[in-house]
């Protein structure tokens, strides 16, 4: 099956105006018991309560019903469970929760959309996609910035990007390469599924909902096509400065070497998006000043320090290198850290009656979770400040777990000698690519 696969791949990357018309038939048991051995068993289950194990008790007997139902296109996909995590600013997202079953027909069909699709995508795009990470958006991004004739920088911001995809034009995009009537029946039913939420069955009129194996992939394809394509094929052209972009799911940045560019951009952008049934959130969309030359002309205006943007959890700002050479930095932006301090805090508060010795190699293991992602070029103190309010919080809550106070600072940095806090360390560099 991957040979399949891969086959499709090299085709797509060969040959850019290929219509697959028969791929459908890819989604068989062979595929389908694969997916299900990449299944996570401990995964959330959806409204029949039907978990991997249970699924697997017959295994080839339901994987048999369920490649007869889709060949007889009688499979009809079950609603999800809606259900809602907090965000870091207060709100929360809305995820749906598919059965199993359904699990398992999304991520074939994610397998075989990513061997047609992802060829073509380009080399701005990075979320979900294989071999590619947030890191690797930053340092595309640094790069462009600090090599670039970047001046202005234009933070866009789509409002409830994934609930407002319009099912019809996201068709309209997977049929420039896909024109299987299986395929494309297939993804409007999983679209049509509809979801459930405190018992009601609610219709899904638009959006594809985040959770499902192949929503992210159904997204990347309509951001290509949408945004990618229309920025290099018919914006770029029209501008004579410099301009790119990079594009982590529904998160995008535009750099720009003019300001009347990047302006006209920006309303270019929102009559093309409004074509499409989405909108730019304008409180959380500007245009800034932002590049080597940035400080100096903002000076000569009285303007005080150059303006900072955020961008996959980071604050980027203007600063110099040892070398007084201009340098893009980031550090862990306000929000980012607000909300990963709240997060950890009430994890020691709920694992407080933990032995000390469990408690910290747990704390450490979250840690280096969190060092991970963060632990990028010019990010220590960040960190290191992080750190210390975790700190703090393990002394308070191990204060807590009696109603007489246990432990002064001093018998506290006693027990780190035996127990240490894991401490931040730099884990990516932003100029290795």
């Amino acid at each position: 099956m991957e040979t399949k696969l891969k086959r499709i791949s090299e085709i797509s990357q060969k040959n850019p105006k290929e219509i697959f018309t028969s791929i459908g038939h890819l989604i068989n048991k062979e595929m389908l018991e694969s997916c299900h051995r990449e299944m996570d068993k401990d995964k959330a289950v959806g409204i029949d309560g039907v978990s991997k194990e249970m699924y697997e008790e017959n295994l080839d007997e339901n994987l048999e019903r369920l490649v007869k139902a889709l060949k007889n296109k009688s499979y009809k996909p079950q609603p999800s469970k809606r259900v809602y995590i907090p965000k870091g600013n207060g709100k929360t997202r809305p995820l749906g929760i598919t059965v199993y079953e359904d699990k398992l027909v999304q991520q074939a069909l994610k397998k075989v959309l990513e061997a047609v699709f992802e060829p073509r995508f380009r080399d701005c795009m990075f979320g979900f996609r294989p071999g590619r990470s947030c890191h690797d958006a930053l340092k595309r991004l640094n790069n462009i910035i600090e090599r670039g004739k970047t001046s202005y920088i234009l933070d866009a911001d789509i409002e409830g990007f994934f609930n407002h995809i319009d099912h019809e034009m996201l068709i309209k995009c997977v049929e420039v390469r896909v024109k299987d009537p299986n395929i494309i029946r297939l993804i409007r039913k999983l679209l049509k599924a509809g979801i459930t939420e405190n018992g009601e069955y609610k219709e899904t009129e638009e959006g594809t909902e985040q959770g499902s194996g192949c929503s992210p992939m159904l997204a990347n394809i309509y951001m290509h096509y949408v945004l990618v394509l229309w920025f290099y094929k018919v914006a770029k052209p029209q501008f004579k400065g410099y301009c790119d972009i990079v594009i982590y799911a529904d998160d995008f940045v535009c750099c720009f070497q003019y300001k009347n560019e990047a302006e006209q951009f920006y309303k270019m952008l929102k009559e093309r998006f409004g074509k499409f049934g989405l909108k730019l959130e304008e409180s959380k969309s500007r245009l800034i000043e932002f590049g080597r030359y940035a400080e100096s002309n903002r000076k000569i205006r009285g303007e005080g320090k150059p303006e900072t943007f955020d961008f996959l959890g980071f604050t980027h700002y203007c600063s110099k290198s040892r070398k007084g050479n201009f340098r893009v930095k980031r550090k862990t932006s306000k929000k980012k850290f607000r909300a990963k301090v709240k997060l950890f805090t009430e994890w020691v508060k709920e694992n407080r009656t933990l032995r000390k010795k469990d408690l910290m190699e747990k704390l450490n293991v979250k840690l280096t979770g969190y060092y991970r992602y963060y632990g990028i070029t010019d990010n220590f103190k960040a960190m290191s400040s992080f750190v210390r309010k975790v700190e703090r919080a393990v002394f308070v809550w191990l204060n807590r777990r009696s109603q007489k106070k246990s432990y002064t600072w001093k018998r506290f940095y006693d027990i780190l000698k035996h127990y240490p806090i894991l401490r931040p360390k730099i884990y990516v560099s932003i100029y290795e690519m």
